[in-house]
C-alpha cells in the first residue's frame, strides 16, 4: 500500500461542485481583489473565531507583519516567541525592525514554556507570539496573566490551530490580535496563498485594513506607510465554501489521531500530549523518537512518506545568525527537532491506511 502524506485532491472532490459555483460568482462580478466573498468571509471566520473582526490579506506571514504593525511595533521593541516554531513568526518580528527573543518549549506540549517567559522579557518587550504549534493551542491561561502582568501584548500564531479550542474558547481569540494562514495544506486552506488577522479592537481592525491595503481607507489618499496585503476575491470564495466544513474536517483528523493514539502505544515513540483543558486539530501528527531517520527511511520503502516539522530550529539557521544564539541555546527545541517525525494525517484518511501506517511503525520497532 502507499499511503499519502496529504490528500488535497480528495477535499476537493468533495466540494467540486460548491467551489465551482463560488468561484463563478466572484468571475461574474469580476471583483477579484476584496469585494463581497472577501467581507462575506472575513465576517464568517470572525463568527466562527468568536471574535468580533476579522480582516482577510494575502498570506499568514503578512498576517503577522500587519498584526505587529497595528500595535506599531518597530525598531528599539523587543517580541518574543517560541524557539521552535517556522521561520515566518520569527521573520515577521524582523520584518517590522523589532528585535526578536527566542523562548524554549515545554517538552510535553511543544509550545512555549510558561516558566520561561518572564525571564525573556524585559522593559522593551512590546509583545510575546504564542504559536499553536501542529495544532494543539499553547497555555494561554498562564500566558495571558503573564502578559497582563508586564503589560505586554499577545497576539496569537493560528496558522496552524483553525477551529482549536483551549478550556471550550476557540483560538484565536484571546490575545489583542492572531495570525491565521490559510496555505493550502493548512486544515482550513485556500486555493494558493491567503491569510487573515482577527481582533475584538476596532481601532486594531481599522489599521489592518488600512496597513493591507497601501495605509488608505479612501482611494489615492494614505495615512499610513501600508502594503500590498490583500486577500484575493477567488481566495475569499474558496474559504467561505471550506469554512463550513471546517469541524467536520478537524473531527475526521482528531479521528484519526486517535487511532494512532491507540496503535504506538506500546511503542518507544512520544505521541502528542491529550489533556482535558485543549481541544486540537492535529495538523500535523507528530511523534518523537530517538531513532527518528531510520525510522523515516523505513516508512519510505514502504510506501509512507513522512515530514520534519522542522528540521533546523530558526536560530540555527544561517540566516538567523544576527540573534546571537548558538547551538546549546534552547535544548528542548534542538532536541526535538532532531527527533520529531510529522505522519501522514488528513481528514479523508482511511482505517486501513492508518492502520498500515501503524503497521509499519510496530515492524520497525519489532525488527521486521
Amino acid at each position: 500500500m502507499k499511503v499519502p502524506y496529504l490528500d488535497l485532491q480528495a477535499q476537493y472532490q468533495s466540494i467540486k461542485d460548491d467551489i465551482a459555483a463560488a468561484v463563478q460568482r466572484v468571475l461574474d462580478s469580476s471583483t477579484y481583489v476584496l469585494g463581497p466573498s472577501v467581507r462575506e468571509f472575513e465576517e464568517a471566520f470572525a463568527r466562527y473565531c468568536g471574535t468580533a473582526h476579522c480582516a482577510g490579506v494575502n498570506s499568514g506571514t503578512s498576517a503577522l507583519v500587519l498584526a505587529l504593525r497595528a500595535l506599531e511595533i518597530g525598531p528599539g521593541d523587543e517580541v518574543v516567541t517560541a524557539a521552535n516554531t517556522f521561520v515566518a513568526t520569527v521573520a515577521a518580528i524582523a520584518h517590522t525592525g523589532a528585535h526578536p527573543v527566542l523562548v524554549d518549549i515545554d517538552p510535553r506540549t511543544r509550545t512555549i514554556d510558561p516558566r520561561l517567559l518572564p525571564m525573556a522579557l524585559s522593559r522593551r518587550t512590546r509583545a510575546v507570539i504564542p504559536v499553536h504549534l501542529y495544532g494543539r493551542p499553547a497555555d494561554m491561561e498562564a500566558i495571558m496573566r503573564l502578559a497582563e502582568k508586564y503589560e505586554v501584548s499577545v497576539v496569537e500564531d493560528a496558522a496552524q490551530a483553525h477551529g482549536a479550542r483551549y478550556r471550550g474558547r476557540r483560538i484565536g481569540s484571546f490575545g489583542r490580535l492572531a495570525a491565521f494562514s490559510f496555505y493550502p495544506g493548512k486544515n482550513l486552506g485556500a486555493y494558493g496563498e491567503a491569510g487573515a488577522v482577527t481582533t475584538d479592537d476596532p481601532e486594531l481592525d481599522r489599521r489592518l485594513r488600512m496597513l493591507r491595503d497601501h495605509g488608505s481607507e479612501r482611494k489615492y489618499y494614505h495615512d499610513l506607510v501600508g502594503y500590498n496585503a490583500r486577500m484575493e476575491g477567488i481566495q475569499g470564495a474558496v474559504l467561505g465554501v471550506k469554512l463550513r466544513r471546517l469541524d467536520q474536517w478537524n473531527e475526521a483528523r482528531r479521528r484519526v489521531a486517535a487511532r494512532y493514539d491507540e496503535l504506538l502505544r506500546d511503542l518507544p515513540v512520544t505521541t502528542p500530549p491529550v489533556d482535558p483543558e485543549v481541544e486540537p486539530v492535529y495538523h500535523l501528527y507528530v511523534i518523537e523518537t530517538e531513532r527518528r531517520d531510520a525510522l523515516q527511511a523505513f516508512l519510505a520503502e514502504r510506501g509512507v512518506p513522512t515530514l520534519i516539522h522542522y528540521p533546523v530550529p530558526v536560530h540555527l539557521q544561517r540566516g538567523y545568525d544576527f540573534l546571537g544564539r548558538r547551538k546549546g541555546d534552547f535544548p528542548v527545541a534542538e532536541r526535538q527537532a532532531e527527533q520529531i517525525l510529522s505522519l501522514p494525517i488528513f481528514p479523508e484518511m482511511t482505517e486501513a491506511q492508518v492502520d498500515y501506517v501503524a503497521a509499519q511503525i510496530q515492524a520497525f520497532f519489532h525488527g521486521a
